[in-house]
């Protein structure tokens, strides 16, 4: 800006800020801030909610200080300019200026600014540390989130109706309605200059850290800022044994870029609507603006301050806040505030007897009892002036004096003194300073210097033009057309219509010259032709008789059973209303689907970006959590999924369906019927692939495996080893223990072939020349290839949905629980003793009443059959994991699965065709579920003849059950 116009900058500013400059460095000189560090221990104390103005003016003229000498030396040619000002001054007043020698002094002094102010304030740690000590207890509450706030119901006039005409007041009166950014901007440039405090002094550091956390920028001087984070790492870095301390400053920043956005944002929100809650309720009632005066201000400063930081950090604004600044109107009555003024009186006549109390104090003291008890009502009627400046300059004089170390008269012991005084000072104010205090709470001038700002919010009115010049002239049709049927219903057109009644009722007859007939309001909707009707009329049609239908009878008899309609009905809508059903896959794809055509329609006309905004929101709902942190339909889907249908199943009350490859709902008695089918089946898979994506179905498939190894966890594979070793009698808990939980596996297991199958299609749709290559690459792996390069393949095979021999996310999972002090060899072991352990617990599942196999769905009621797959897939990534042949060990189970069965059978099951279906039916999935496994493998350990004809006789009797009874 200096560039553009340098002599406007320069007549502007610089004189000004040179003149600032020295003017700073005196007041410092003369309030002791370079008298040695001893001295100012021993003189000065500062305690913001005692010694308000005097600290506040302390800690003002620091930063004041620090802006000055940091703006100075962001200005190239400062010499040339200091130069052209000394030239400049002794042009126009004959005689050079006298602070030219000092000005050029500190323009060498201070070429590093930030090394010379952190040696300038060494000596003042302590004195600038319990300054900003002081400020901790406001600052912790200042910096609360819009939750607490609410959770406190801040600034809610009518949370207490008891009190709502009591007036409102404060111990820390002055510091209810103190800027926050001039909090930050004290303790930022105060730590900055006074560090050594950070290790010494935890209340210190933790102040320092949320001040850091909290912005990424604050103001020097109307648009210039300062980055903290970056000037405090730059001053710091040099400081030998402050590495900890960079550490603080990264994660502070990194905790201000992900955090402090949605902390304002969600401040804004809450601000807007209590202030216009307060507006309205002070609209209505003015007469609680008097006693809830301190609520309005603090309401004024708490916008200010979030306008203030959205206008600083504008590369992150989202919108346009404008409505912030509409504060209330604040029309403050003298009568009220100066009865409440000189109601303070009684008691602090009480406080005018001190026990010591120096004369010069002593007159002060004097002076503010004389003041406030000269105050009176008729003072208020005749409408006099009040003028309390004087009192007020006299409090900041008694605070100077006694915030001396060595004082008679302690202030910092005399507490109630400086609240009441504080509590003075607000209320002189608000009658003769009102203006100052509604600038210094509501002060915006610093949008006068936020060009992009300004510009940003002229762009918003770009984007109407356009669409109001196009939509004029048919929203001009639209009205006309609307205006002029409505006066067709006007009463002046009635009379035509009353005359022709009349007429009729006469019996008179017409006239050949009658007057044409006149069409009725309305008459735009009757049908002339009423077989002319719509898709959407047939359906409201339909939807009409049923309802008819519905109330024609209170009450129906079904086979000796009551119905009642009405009743039914509204029993189903309230358990679909309050039951969390999740809406089908097909149906979210359907939605999506016509969301996005809508989105292109919307693109030719308006220009929108809809394959980015479509990319990025889809891709968002693939991942876990979106960009602003809530669950996704990946998120959703998989809960539910996993939560709901898997867990319905391992409870019985769904079953697996290979023929229909979906899961299907058993309908219970006096149970609420849920249709998994309708949630599961290829249709619903399919969908769910489209929506997910690789990334989704990643995410489920790991999830999923989570689940699996957590039922492998629970199978208690020592104490079945122990059983065995020992030869002891296995208890049948442990038995129906091991079964159980491998068919939860399966289950699982059969859920993620599922999903695979309905990826693999998609995948196929999508990406059909990506498909081959990885199909030819799958088929290229051998059992000779090293394990490392087969799991690799498979695992970019199964990121396309394929099925492949070894599941690699089994693998790496199960992988995961090996013990650290079991050797290779005795899990290895383990594993083994698993598979003999589930071979001969087989049959016992025989005696288990729900161990019926269902031709309709081509498996077993309690989804016994899904022990295939899971036996298939664990012992394959079992034996992968410990570099075993699959092929060998798989056979062995069939083996000993076989003769245990063959001995359950000859122990008099071999007459019951359902069982024998059973006792070789497993053996049967195992076949088809496995590539290690042939039918010729399996025609050695059972004839196939016989699985036929149990097949058969269970299919017979089957339909024979269905057949009705004669």
């Amino acid at each position: 800006r200096f560039e553009e116009y340098p002599f406007q900058f320069y007549s502007d500013w610089l004189p000004a800020g040179l003149r600032n400059c020295e003017r700073c460095e005196e007041m410092l000189a003369q309030s002791f801030l370079f008298l040695p560090s001893n001295s100012v221990i021993c003189i000065l104390f500062f305690l913001q909610n005692v010694n308000y103005d005097f600290t506040k003016n302390y800690l003002d003229l620091i930063v004041t200080y620090v802006s000055v000498i940091v703006l100075l030396s962001r200005i190239d040619d400062r010499k040339v300019l200091i130069g052209l000002h000394h030239c400049t001054h002794e042009m126009i007043h004959g005689i050079s200026d006298s602070s030219f020698r000092r000005l050029g002094q500190m323009i060498i002094e201070y070429e590093n600014p930030l090394r010379k102010l952190l040696e300038e304030f060494g000596p003042h740690t302590k004195t600038v540390s319990h300054a900003l000590l002081s400020l901790h207890f406001l600052f912790v509450r200042r910096n609360h989130s819009a939750d607490q706030w609410r959770a406190d119901q801040l600034f809610s006039l009518i949370s207490n109706p008891a009190n709502m005409l009591s007036p409102a007041s404060s111990d820390t009166m002055a510091c209810e309605y103190l800027s926050w950014e001039v909090l930050e901007r004290w303790i930022v440039m105060g730590f900055l200059l006074c560090h050594s405090c950070l290790g010494s002094t935890q209340n210190c550091l933790e102040l320092w850290r949320m001040a850091l956390r909290g912005s990424l920028y604050i103001t020097l001087i109307r648009d210039e800022v300062l980055s903290i984070h970056k000037v405090t790492e730059e001053a710091f870095s040099g400081i030998k044994g402050y590495g900890k301390r960079i550490t603080d400053i990264k994660d502070c920043k990194e905790h201000a870029l992900q955090q402090s956005g949605q902390l304002h944002r969600g401040r804004r929100n809450f601000l807007r609507n209590a202030v216009r809650e307060m507006e309205a309720i002070l609209a209505n009632e003015p007469g609680l603006l008097g006693p809830k005066a301190i609520y309005v201000f603090m309401a004024l400063s708490f916008c200010r301050d979030e306008v203030a930081w959205l206008c600083r950090h504008s590369e992150h604004k989202g919108k346009n806040q404008e409505e912030f600044t509409d504060s209330p109107d604040l029309h403050i009555k003298n009568l009220s505030h100066g009865l409440h003024v000189a109601g303070v009186r009684s008691p602090f006549v009480s406080l005018q007897d001190l026990t010591v109390c120096p004369e010069e104090e002593s007159v002060i003291m004097s002076a503010f009892v004389n003041t406030l008890t000269s105050l009176t009502v008729k003072q208020v009627d005749v409408k006099e002036k009040f003028e309390f400046k004087g009192l007020r300059l006299d409090w900041f004089r008694l605070q100077a004096y006694t915030s001396v170390t060595k004082a008679p008269l302690q202030l910092r012991e005399n507490h109630d003194l400086a609240k009441l005084m504080n509590l003075i000072v607000f209320h002189t104010k608000m009658l003769d300073s009102l203006e100052e205090l509604i600038v210094e709470t509501s002060d915006l001038s610093f949008f006068g210097y936020s060009e992009a700002g300004f510009a940003g919010s002229l762009n918003y009115s770009k984007f109407p033009l356009p669409v109001l010049q196009n939509w004029s002239e048919p929203a001009e049709y639209h009205l006309c057309l609307y205006l002029s049927l409505i006066s067709q219903l006007l009463p002046k057109h009635c009379a035509p219509t009353i005359s022709k009644a009349r007429t009729k009722r006469a019996q008179k007859k017409a006239s050949k010259k009658s007057e044409p007939e006149r069409d009725k309001p309305g008459a735009e909707s009757i049908r002339k032709n009423r077989g002319l009707v719509t898709n959407l009329d047939k359906l409201h049609l339909t939807l009409s008789e049923l309802c008819w239908s519905i109330n024609q009878a209170n009450s129906i008899v079904v086979f000796e059973h009551i119905v009642t309609p009405v009743e039914y009905l509204s029993s189903q809508l309230e358990i679909r209303l309050s039951s969390p059903e999740i809406v089908r896959p097909t149906e979210v794809l359907a939605g999506v689907q016509a969301y996005a055509t809508f989105l292109v329609s919307l693109m030719h006309r308006v220009g929108v970006d809809t394959s980015h905004l479509l990319g990025g929101v889809l891709l968002q709902h693939t991942q876990p959590l979106d960009a602003s942190g809530e669950q996704t339909i990946t998120t959703l889907y998989t809960n539910w999924y996993l939560e709901s249908l898997l867990r319905q199943a391992s409870m019985g009350s769904i079953v697996l369906s290979p023929l229909l490859q979906a899961f299907v709902s058993v309908p219970k008695e006096g149970e609420q019927i849920f249709s998994a089918e309708e949630f599961c089946d290829v249709l619903e898979m399919r969908a769910l692939a489209e929506l997910l994506g690789p990334y989704g179905m990643k995410f489920l498939s790991d999830n999923l495996m989570w689940h699996v190894t957590s039922q492998m966890v629970e199978l208690k594979i020592i104490d079945v080893i122990f059983q065995i070793q020992s030869h002891t009698s296995w208890d049948k808990l442990s038995i129906d223990n091991v079964l159980k939980r491998m068919t939860i596996i399966g289950e699982i297991l059969w859920f993620r072939s599922m999903a695979q199958e309905g990826l693999q299609e998609v995948f196929s749709n999508h990406c059909p020349f990506l498909m081959g290559p990885i199909q030819y690459l799958k088929e290229f792996v051998n059992p000779e290839m090293d394990i490392k390069v087969t799991l690799s393949i498979f695992e970019l095979a199964t990121a396309a949905g394929l099925t492949c021999d070894i599941d690699p996310a089994l693998v790496s999972a199960l992988s995961n629980l090996k013990k650290d002090s079991s050797s290779p060899e005795e899990d290895y072991k383990t594993a083994c003793l698993l598979l003999v352990f589930i071979a001969v617990s087989l049959p016992l599942l025989i005696s288990d009443p729900s161990s019926i196999y269902l031709t309709e769905i081509d498996g077993y009621k309690n989804n016994i059959h899904c022990l295939a797959k899971a036996i298939i897939q664990v012992s394959a990534a079992l034996f992968t994991i410990y570099n075993k042949n699959i092929e060998s060990h798989l056979k062995e189970f069939l083996v000993v699965s076989a003769l245990s069965c063959m001995c359950y059978s000859s122990m008099g099951f071999q007459d019951s065709p359902s069982l024998l279906y059973f006792s070789r039916s497993v053996q049967l999935f195992l076949v088809e579920e496995s590539s290690f496994l042939t039918v010729d493998m399996l025609e050695t350990c059972f004839p196939y003849v016989l699985l036929r004809n149990a097949y058969r006789e269970i299919s017979r009797n089957s339909l024979m059950n269905r057949l009705p009874a004669h």
